[in-house]
């Protein structure tokens, strides 16, 4: 299970690719959370809207956390945002600390954008997606082998494959949590958690795969649990030609396994080619009862896209919903796997 870019294919591999590095600087590769709804204006929680640039969401936190002498759980966040990119994100804090804020060391890269009130605190996963803005340098296909793809995923959708940095620097993180798994331990502490979800990420990625090549990454199958992408509701689909359409008009996708002990479970067609993807890597599923499980979509709907050449290359800028990467869509229009940042 090391990581290999070139197991999981293209949904777009018909259309040439630009090539190109992206993050030769931090402004070459822009993040900005959006969320459904502003906060209120009140409450007993102050929202940050924070930039940083070269920073982790996790540093970031830490820092505030330490400065003001929070307890671990007392600062929320939607999600974690790239450290080699400049990135906005709201974090939330007891409003109580209000009145020390401005007395908070200032941190390198870091800066406040916003504070506004709210009745509630930030939860994992509260955000509609992200906006990102990317520049593609030393690209040697042309703005308009961008445009292509770029025009064949809006009506195809993203395959929602995780990236990367998924699965580690080293690209063992898979490795390591199978280690785990199959010692029989429940995950402890955030390392272990992430290790082990790189195996489901991985399994998740062969699925995407295996539907890719059956032809079935755009429709629904008899035992899909599929999801309408307007409201996030899941059903299980009885009649697949019923929901075609739907399907066709992306207004909804199948939905694929991150094993665990508890989620929705597919049946039938759909259930057969999940225990084959299994059977493929000789895998159970009785391996990820440690694990809460879950779904994720096969595909991410590409909106509102835009491109614009430079002297460099070009600037693609779109918006993904969340827990998309923006290396998934990078991938087709590079069709090489962007270079991790190096660490400095």
């Amino acid at each position: 299970m090391k990581y290999d870019s070139t197991r999981w294919p293209f949904v777009t591999g018909a259309l040439p690719g630009t090539g190109g590095r992206i993050r030769d600087e931090l402004a070459d590769f822009v993040v900005d959370e959006v969320r459904d709804e502003p906060p209120e204006g009140t409450g007993d929680h102050l929202w940050l809207r924070v930039e940083k640039a070269d920073q982790t969401t996790q540093r970031v936190i830490g820092h505030y956390r330490e400065a003001l002498g929070l307890d671990g759980d007392a600062i929320g966040h939607a999600g974690l945002k790239d450290r080699h990119a400049v990135t906005t994100q709201w974090i939330s804090l007891p409003a109580a600390c209000e009145d020390r804020l401005d007395a908070v060391p200032p941190m390198p890269g870091v800066r406040v954008l916003e504070r506004v009130r709210h009745p509630r605190k930030i939860q994992e996963g509260e955000l509609r997606g992200n906006r990102f803005s990317i520049h593609v340098r030393g690209a040697a296909g042309s703005a308009s082998d961008a445009e292509a793809v770029l025009r064949a995923l809006a009506v195809t959708g993203v395959p929602n494959y995780f990236g990367p940095q998924r699965f580690g620097a080293a690209g063992d993180n898979a490795e390591r949590g199978l280690l785990l798994l199959r010692a029989g331990r429940k995950p402890r502490g955030w390392l272990d958690k992430l290790m082990t979800q790189a195996v489901q990420s991985w399994v998740f990625n062969d699925w995407v795969t295996a539907r890719l090549a059956a032809g079935t990454f755009a429709t629904v199958l008899h035992g899909d649990v599929a999801v309408k992408h307007e409201t996030g509701g899941k059903f299980l689909v009885g009649d697949p030609e019923e929901e075609a359409p739907r399907a066709a008009a992306f207004a909804i996708s199948a939905t694929g396994p991150l094993f665990g002990r508890k989620y929705h479970e597919a049946q039938f067609e759909a259930r057969a080619i999940e225990d084959e993807v299994l059977a493929g890597l000789g895998l159970a599923r009785d391996l990820f009862r440690p694990l809460p499980g879950s779904r994720r979509p096969i595909r991410m709907p590409l909106a509102d896209w835009t491109l614009e050449p430079t002297d460099e290359g070009y600037r693609v800028g779109f918006f993904l919903p969340a827990g998309g990467y923006a290396t998934a869509v990078l991938r087709e229009i590079m069709k090489v796997e962007p270079e991790p940042p190096q660490a400095k």
